[in-house]
Order: structure tokens, then C-alpha cells, then sequence
């Protein structure tokens, strides 16, 4: 890192004067930054139309007696057809894992087929959602967004990534951080 802040296992609070539709009210977890760009997840977006046990049943996986519900998240809209299972890192005693990218120290990102079938099965994390496509900023384009007042950051918690109250989190996310959402307003400006 040089000129800026990792906000890597930090989130994104999308302002009123979002003018990107597809993250307007958005609480998004930033899962890698660096001077190469950030990657993140949506975590107020449900897919209510795509049910897990369904999304297993493609990809050829077995569904058992055990396996867990898990809900379906869009994460984003760069490759809306790759899988990310957001999950607390907990029962995963490899940080090598593969696949597998640690946000902080009780979070992790894993995109690998292994992850579902773990799930599937009854064996996976014990809390985890999973995230069809995901956020992504070139260099200095999510900065760039945040000096034009599109995004807040802050501090996430386990509510905010795992709860199914998804109407509730931009509010939640506002909130936990000192800002009363109705005092809010689309137009920024500049001293």
C-alpha cells in the first residue's frame, strides 16, 4: 500500500446520491484492497428466486438431510454467474486453503466447489451466505467514489453479513456508525 487506507474487512455504505442503481441503499463488505483495486460483496441484496438447494442441484451436487441453508446474495455485478461463499473462518484450521481468502480474523471468502459440497453435507461453516458476482474497482476508482461522497465507510458486525433482515441493514449500517439515515440528503458539497 502507499497513498491509501486498506479497507479490506471494512464496509461500504452506499450514500442517497448513489447514481450506480445497482448499489443504490447497498451495504457492501470489502473483501481485498490494494493499490490494484478492491473487491467486495453486496450484503443487503437477496436473490429470493434462486434457492440454494436448486443452485446445488445444477452444479451437480447432492442435497442431503444435512445440508445447510444458506441464502443466495447478488454480490455484485461483475461475473453474475461465479459463486463466493462468505462464511466465518471458525472451522477452517488451513489459512492456506484453497480457494480461500481470509477477511480479518474470524471472516473468509471461499470460491471453490469444495465449500458447496461441505455445505451440501452438513460439514461446512457454521454460519456462511453465499454471493453470486461481486463488486470490483479498478485503481483508485473506489477512492475516487468515495471523495464524490458515494460511499461511507465503516465497521461491519456479524448482523450486517449474516442476519436475513436485508431491508434493515443500510439503516443498521448507518446507524453503527453515528449517522441518522432520515438526516441524510442526495446533494454533497464543497467548502
Amino acid at each position: 500500500m502507499t497513498d491509501h487506507t486498506d479497507l479490506t474487512g471494512k464496509i461500504l455504505i452506499a450514500m442517497p446520491g448513489m447514481l450506480d442503481p445497482r448499489f443504490e441503499r447497498s451495504v457492501v463488505l470489502i473483501c481485498a484492497h490494494s493499490d490494484e483495486g478492491a473487491m467486495g460483496l453486496v450484503l443487503n441484496r437477496p436473490l429470493p428466486e434462486i434457492e440454494f438447494n436448486d443452485l446445488l442441484g445444477q452444479l451437480g451436487i447432492d442435497a442431503d438431510d444435512q445440508t445447510q441453508q444458506i441464502e443466495v446474495r447478488f454480490g455484485g455485478p461483475v461475473e453474475p454467474g461465479r459463486g463466493f461463499v462468505l462464511h466465518h473462518a471458525d472451522r477452517i484450521e488451513d489459512d492456506e486453503a484453497e480457494g480461500m481468502m481470509r477477511i480479518g480474523t474470524d471472516l473468509a471468502m471461499t470460491s471453490t466447489r469444495d465449500i458447496l459440497e461441505d455445505l451440501a453435507h452438513g460439514s461446512g461453516p457454521g454460519q456462511a451466505v453465499l454471493a453470486l458476482g461481486y463488486a470490483g474497482w479498478g485503481p483508485g476508482q473506489l477512492e475516487d467514489e468515495m471523495l464524490a461522497n458515494g460511499w461511507l465507510t465503516g465497521e461491519t458486525g456479524e448482523d450486517l453479513i449474516f442476519s436475513t433482515d436485508n431491508e434493515a441493514k443500510w439503516g443498521a449500517a448507518l446507524r453503527a456508525q453515528g449517522v441518522d439515515p432520515s438526516l441524510l440528503s442526495a446533494a454533497a458539497g464543497r467548502a
